[in-house]
């Protein structure tokens, strides 16, 4: 009987050498990992990481039994971007999954996978309840199970887990109230208690949708704390890494969907169990600057689970066997960018290095407070604007209604509400100049697609769009020189714009007139070359940049070619883009009456509708039945 069992347990430690070698796990041999994520919220919102926000105690605890990131960071503001960005471990700009509310899938190329998968090859039994979100095609073995049901207590028995969970408490919605609410408040958290962020009018109406924002991250936290109890009772918790985050910024304005640490800067902590503490270069109880983001998440959990990280991945583990301390204190960057956000295009890049923040506007003509008809849902966003258009606000508090510098640098230890833009002082040149051409470097290096229109890469790029950003790479590249034009004087300008303007290159020439547009005046001299474009041009973005430098200098109304446009269109995404000049001129400080002929328009999708609904008037809760029906119209 001794010799069977000596037999038994040697047969067993070879099984057990042999699979570890092969990426198979025994669930003894590795740890959980469990995400909690709550929706919408910086770090500005918990008192664990701002003096003004608020009490967060089961969040609080695991952090005394772990680790709080003071420096994490979503690398996108808006929900698809970010957690595309975290699952699939990879620069949104470089795998086309930059543009939130998604017209086409990306795919990723074919040996690559979402990190659960590679979890799943492991021996773990991955879960999520519930939101995806992606804007990528998800890869085939990502989760066992993904609904609202799923649970690391479905798993077979001896399986180690990695299950994610989203709350919604916080999401945005949660201040879509109506004025009667006003009226009444039902509130836990004292109005008169908070302190506003400087770029918000100081109202009754923007301290009560402050303090319901508090009561809603109250919630989160009695939520963290029920499944930190289920994880306990089911004798898990010594053996689970519990990471606690924002999946981006909060939604006060100017957070989610704006490239700010209003909407970048999320709160961070991870639970280090005592079984696995060697896992971690971290004590319990620490708190670290060392700069984390998205991209690095998935990295993460594959090191701490024992699983090889894939080399196609962007971002690098903070955590696991191997990873020391001092090399996670000494990274200081972050990487952020931000583009379409549902109907309301943008496109900004950020690079923050310490505490110097730098941002790119490369459409800086398009004001932050540019309507987005889900943002304006919340009543202290319309409040805002109101004030703006009366003249109540001060210049803090108005920037957001008003063009963009195309770059800014901002110190954020002595401005941590980026406010004071220092990109235009003389003592501040040569940072700037370093800053910028580290910006220019990673987007060039990626490349980053946002470069060329979102129309070209749904045609051409999302069966595999990072084959596509390779083969471009050198176009693209020259796109981003030819954008930069718009951080010299116009005088050293000119002569390349000209050059860009009469390029063979379509994508060239869009490039030209933009950055055109943002000289406005000071590029009068080139006014000649869009009343030509706007005459002769065949590509529908040209002409559209061509006639929006027009109407900025006043030189033709731009709203008869954009209607044009609209009519010549076959593509949504093209509709898009230009129904967005038509609300930023309806907008405006001009006098360009904007009329739309909803039947002329050829091509109509959910986007689009939003902005034709706004221009025509329609109430929102109409929007949507229009939809479908002019959808189904052209499926005609």
């Amino acid at each position: 009987m001794l010799k069977l069992r000596l037999f038994v347990c040697l047969i067993f430690g070879i099984l057990s050498f042999l699979t570890s070698a092969n990426g198979w796990v025994f669930a003894q041999e590795t740890p959980n990992i469990v995400w909690i994520m709550s929706e919408d919220n910086s770090k500005h919102y918990l008192k664990l990481f701002d003096p003004m926000g608020a009490e967060t105690p089961n969040i609080a605890n695991l952090a005394k039994d772990g680790v709080a990131f003071d420096r994490a960071f979503s690398n996108a503001p808006v929900c698809s971007v970010a957690r595309t960005t975290l699952i699939s471990m990879v620069y949104g700009p470089r795998l086309g999954t930059q543009f939130h509310r998604r017209i086409e899938l990306a795919n990723m190329p074919k040996d690559w996978k979402m990190f659960p998968a590679y979890l799943r090859d492991a021996g773990y039994y991955t879960t999520n309840n519930s939101k995806k979100d992606y804007n990528a095609v998800e890869t085939k073995g990502t989760w066992d199970a993904s609904s609202n049901r799923a649970h690391w207590r479905n798993r077979p028995d001896g399986k180690p887990f990695f299950h994610v969970q989203t709350y919604t408490d916080s999401h945005e919605s949660s201040l879509h109230f109506k004025q009667t609410w006003v009226d009444s408040p039902d509130l836990q958290t004292d109005p008169n208690a908070i302190e506003l962020a400087p770029y918000h009018p100081d109202t009754p109406l923007f301290r009560l949708t402050y303090a319901r924002y508090h009561d809603r991250i109250k919630s989160i936290d009695n939520r963290v704390g029920k499944l930190v109890e289920q994880l306990k009772s089911d004798g898990e918790l010594e053996n689970t890494f519990i990471f606690y985050f924002g999946d981006h910024g909060g939604v006060l304005p100017r957070g989610k969907g704006y490239i700010n640490e209003s909407g970048l800067h999320v709160p961070l902590v991870v639970r280090i169990p005592e079984k696995w503490k060697s896992r971690s270069p971290f004590q319990r109880g620490d708190r670290t600057d060392g700069f984390v983001d998205f991209v690095d998440f998935g990295p993460t959990v594959l090191r701490l689970a024992g699983v090889e990280v894939p080399d196609f991945v962007d971002g690098e583990p903070f955590m696991g066997q191997g990873i020391a301390r001092k090399e996670v204190e000494a990274r200081d960057r972050t990487f952020g960018y931000a583009d379409r956000m549902d109907e309301k295009y943008d496109f900004c890049r950020s690079i923050r290095i310490g505490d110097w923040k730098y941002i790119r506007n490369y459409q800086a003509i398009y004001p932050d407070g540019l309507q987005n008809n889900y943002r304006y849902i919340n009543l202290a966003w319309k409040q805002w604007r109101e004030l703006f258009k009366a003249g109540e606000l001060n210049p803090a508090q108005s920037a957001f209604f008003l063009p963009k510098p195309a770059e800014q640098l901002f110190l954020l230890t002595d401005d941590p509400h980026e406010i004071n833009d220092l990109s235009t002082q003389a003592e501040h040149r040569e940072r700037l100049i370093a800053m910028r051409d580290e910006l220019t470097g990673q987007v060039k290096a990626m490349p980053d697609l946002s470069f060329i229109p979102e129309s070209v890469l749904v045609d051409e790029a999302m069966q595999d769009p990072v084959a596509y950003g390779q083969a471009a790479k050198d176009s693209i590249a020259n796109y981003v020189d030819i954008a930069n034009l718009a951080l010299l004087p116009p005088e050293q300008a000119m002569p390349q714009l000209r050059k860009a303007l009469q390029s063979k290159d379509a994508v060239e020439r869009y490039w030209g007139y933009s950055v055109c547009s943002i000289f406005g005046e000071r590029a009068a001299e080139l006014t000649s070359f869009a009343e030509n474009s706007i005459d002769q041009e065949a590509n529908l973005l040209v002409r559209l940049r061509a006639c929006e430098f027009l109407g900025l200098t006043q030189t033709s109304n731009p709203v008869p070619v954009i209607e044009a446009i609209l009519k010549e269109s076959d593509s949504a995404v093209v509709n898009l883009i230009a129904l967005q000049s038509l609300v930023f001129f309806k907008d405006g400080p001009s006098d360009y009456q904007v009329e739309i002929d909803l039947g002329s328009i050829k091509t109509i999708d959910a986007q689009v509708m939003r902005r034709v609904g706004y221009l025509m008037g329609i109430p929102e809760a109409q929007i949507k039945k229009r939809t479908k029906e002019l959808m189904k119209r052209d499926r005609k």
